[in-house]
């Protein structure tokens, strides 16, 4: 089985874990736009390819895709998720299947304010969030939200640009700088991660990896301990199943005052898969039962709870002599 895997960057341990599921027949295949993304030298092969916003990208990763008689294809970022999703008929005709759930869901789980009123209308306990500013300062006086609140953009990731303010006056400002903004309520919880793979054939969620995280860096979870609860897995399993997500996701949970509130849903490898891999939870392997037609088993919670994951700095050394280098 043949893997593309895009925008690598640095997610070497997802590369290794697919060379190590695919085995001596398999291949993975890595790109970047970055001949320094440390990932792509994990693969098999690795193309250097132009930005994802450049013309004619698409038509490249086409063209790679034939080349190495790709079968599945999946993307680490998320500006290109919803890339892949819309295009998916151009690969399913070459026979590569991209790994990744329908194009409407990728655009909701993109849109916090869209995602906010999904999981509103199904029932789902979440944050109040806001759009209007007057609308949000109404329901302050009314005593049903309190400061601090977070201001972010409706549409971002990686926690970039999100504050937590305090204040009317911090609000007008954010609103005055910067266009498409939201308030959301501020969770203060204890914050959970969830790595859920739904089956490409069955539809079916069947495996389900919950960590509470202890420390995080940079929006993504630092250190974190695997934990179990059927309340919390009955809860995200009709979620993901009903709205019909494909492939491995990322949901971010708060437990408020023993309620489970989704926060953000993320149609992609989470930043902390690693601790559900070292744990048992192989989504590679899901992945390639799927590719190869077979139906993955439900699993839920089929791992060991009270494990620790400590993420630290590595570095990789390589000699780029006569090799122009691209950032």
């Amino acid at each position: 089985m043949n893997i593309l895997i895009l925008s690598a960057g640095t997610r070497d341990k997802v590369v290794q874990y697919f060379k190590k599921e695919a085995g001596a027949d398999g291949k993975i295949v890595a790109t970047d736009c970055s001949n320094l993304a440390p990932a792509v030298y994990e693969a098999d092969r690795f193309y250097l390819v132009p930005r994802i916003t450049a013309p004619g990208y698409l038509d490249r990763i086409l063209e790679i895709c034939r080349e190495e008689q790709i079968d599945g294809v999946f993307s680490l970022i998320d500006p290109e998720l919803s890339m892949l999703a819309r295009e998916k008929e151009r690969f399913l005709e070459i026979g590569v299947v991209p790994v990744i759930s329908p194009y409407e869901l990728v655009e909701t789980c993109f849109d916090k304010f869209r995602m906010y009123r999904m999981l509103c209308e199904m029932g789902i306990p979440t944050g109040k969030c806001f759009v209007e500013k007057e609308e949000f300062y109404r329901a302050y006086e009314a005593g049903e939200v309190s400061y601090p609140v977070f201001v972010k953009p409706v549409k971002g990731s990686a926690s970039i640009n999100i504050n937590k303010v305090n204040s009317k006056e911090e609000i007008d400002l954010l609103f005055h700088l910067y266009d498409d903004l939201m308030i959301q309520e501020y969770m203060d919880g204890q914050e959970y991660g969830a790595d859920v793979y739904i089956d490409m054939i069955s539809g079916k969620c069947t495996s389900l990896f919950v960590k509470k995280k202890i420390k995080m860096r940079a929006g993504e979870t630092d250190k974190s301990v695997s934990f179990k609860d059927e309340k919390l897995f009955a809860m995200i399993r009709g979620f993901v199943e009903k709205c019909g997500f494909r492939g491995m996701i990322d949901i971010d949970i708060f437990d408020i005052g023993g309620t489970y509130y989704i926060s953000e849903v993320n149609p992609r490898f989470g930043g902390g898969y690693p601790h559900a891999y070292a744990c048992g939870v192989n989504m590679p392997k899901y992945v390639l039962n799927n590719l190869a037609g077979k139906e993955n088993d439900v699993a839920i919670g089929d791992y060991m709870e009270h494990i620790c994951m400590m993420k630290y700095n590595e570095i990789m050394i390589k000699d780029m002599s006569g090799i122009q280098i691209v950032e």
